[in-house]
């Protein structure tokens, strides 16, 4: 069976001989754009992300084909540049894939970890009760879930965030699908838009600062441009909200120990990471380990500090009467930083190392050497940016942006923060173009649909136009 599979990699290896003498000038790189290598490797990359895209109606982790592909893909690339006598080059390029992965995977983790510790302290529980008992009508609602899910999304990532103000809606919308799909999109346009302009609020925005191409502060300069995105979609959806008022229960939420606490740290957190980069030009990822630190330590302290606190709080609980508040401290669990750590979105962070791979991959194989000098080299790169935020909306935007990177085109900041921001906002022209989007069509499921979010599309779509005008405007001379 061995013997088999050699003889079969070998005569991929032999049909793509004619094209394997190209190699690029410095004797390095291989160009196998022209080979059965190179269209298999596409081949299996499109494939693996077809099922990807399909995820919701599989129900498969679309972890899971990305991984397999990655390994394919390299798998035939080494046998290429083995027969070649030039392994050493796709080890450097492995290696050099895999700690841009290892960057942004520590990063992110670190970020979930304390989202899932605010979220483990109540922090968005009390949120959402808070939202519930005030008794906004529906229109009410639509704008403050919008205008949370926007503000709130530069901090904690835009998945996060959506499902946090999706949960709030469907809770006060019962069976109004009207509302809720609305509601939805509007949730969905928002976080998107609030993530654009912050490298802690998506994936995208992450990768270009972490590549030093943008400096922290410049990414505010999207803020407009992000705001128009989402209030000209907004205002117009807003005007087929009911004002009548839902029949809602509010409930009290008490927040556990140390919940304030842990936000400060985060903040902290984000300061470090963003001291690191910009005075040392160190990753920012060194930060943010560090910050893994503070929450650890807090974490260490809440547990040996716990017996105490439960203690006065009980004696509190047994004057005053209360069977309720025994009856919650009676359930009080340590607080376990190792647990938050798990309740990382793996899935995320697994199928974001598939990308990266493949990407990466298929870079060595010649073709975003092609693209690159198709988009930004025969087009103004203006056009291309503006494209690239296109196929977001049906590709995710994380190998979208990371193919943009990996071919690292001569561009001014303008168009740096411009791909920047049809990266992030773009995928909110579809409900499958966003984490966000696919993340709501399960939450809120029958009411909040593709076609649901189609409908609306021309609408996303003007705010998208106006988003871009405004930064060519407002940021002309970054242009320069």
């Amino acid at each position: 069976m061995r013997k088999k599979v050699s003889y079969f990699v070998l005569f991929l290896i032999l049909l793509g001989c004619p094209f394997l003498a190209s190699a690029s000038a410095d004797g390095m790189s291989l160009d196998l754009t022209r080979t059965a290598i190179g269209y298999i490797a596409i081949l299996i990359f499109v494939v693996a992300y077809g099922l990807v895209m399909a995820e919701e109606y599989l129900q498969l982790r679309k972890s899971k084909p990305m991984l397999l592909a990655a390994g394919v893909i390299w798998i035939m690339i080494g046998f290429a540049y083995k027969e070649q006598g030039a392994i050493e080059t796709a080890q450097m390029a492995l290696e050099h894939n895999l700690l841009e992965y290892a960057e942004l995977m520590l990063f992110l983790l670190v970020a979930m970890t304390y989202i899932s510790a605010m979220e483990e302290r109540r922090l968005f529980d009390a949120l959402q009760s808070w939202m519930v008992s005030k008794g906004f009508n529906f229109r009410a609602l639509f704008w403050l879930t919008g205008f949370l899910a926007f503000f709130i999304s530069p901090v904690a990532d835009n998945l996060t965030t959506a499902l946090l103000m999706c949960a709030v809606v469907m809770k006060v919308g019962g069976e109004n699908t009207r509302f809720i799909n609305l509601a939805c999109i509007n949730i969905v346009v928002a976080a998107n838009a609030g993530g654009a302009f912050s490298p802690f609020g998506d994936i995208t925005t992450l990768m270009v600062w972490q590549a030093g191409l943008v400096r922290f502060t410049q990414f505010f300069e999207l803020f407009v441009p992000s705001l128009v995105n989402y209030l000209v979609p907004a205002l117009i959806m807003s005007f087929f909200v009911p004002r009548t008022k839902p029949e809602t229960i509010s409930e009290y939420v008490e927040l556990k120990r140390g919940a304030r606490r842990i936000v400060i740290l985060f903040l902290l957190t984000i300061l470090t990471a963003v001291g690191f980069h910009a005075y040392l030009h160190f990753p920012p990822v060194m930060g943010m380990m560090m910050g893994l630190a503070y929450l650890s330590l807090f974490g260490f302290y809440l547990q040996k500090t716990l017996p105490r606190s439960l203690e006065k709080k009980r004696a509190i609980a047994m004057a005053n009467n209360d069977n309720a508040a025994l009856e919650r401290l009676g359930s009080v669990v340590p607080f376990d930083v190792f647990r938050r750590v798990s309740m990382a979105e793996w899935d995320t962070l697994l199928f974001f190392y598939g990308v990266v791979m493949c990407v990466g991959g298929l870079s060595l194989l010649g073709y975003l050497s092609v693209a690159s000098h198709l988009m930004y080299t025969q087009w103004d790169p203006m056009w291309a940016n503006i494209i690239v935020g296109v196929l977001s909306a049906v590709i995710d935007n994380i190998p979208v942006m990371f193919a943009v990177l990996t071919m690292n085109p001569d561009m001014s900041i303008g168009n740096w923060l411009l791909v920047t921001l049809t990266a992030g906002v773009g995928g909110s022209l579809l409900s499958i173009g966003s984490a966000a989007g696919v993340a709501l069509m399960g939450a809120a499921h029958g009411k909040y649909t593709f076609f649901g979010h189609l409908k609306w599309a021309p609408v996303i779509a003007l705010g998208y136009v106006l988003s871009i005008v405004v930064h060519l405007i407002l940021n002309t001379a970054e242009f320069g």
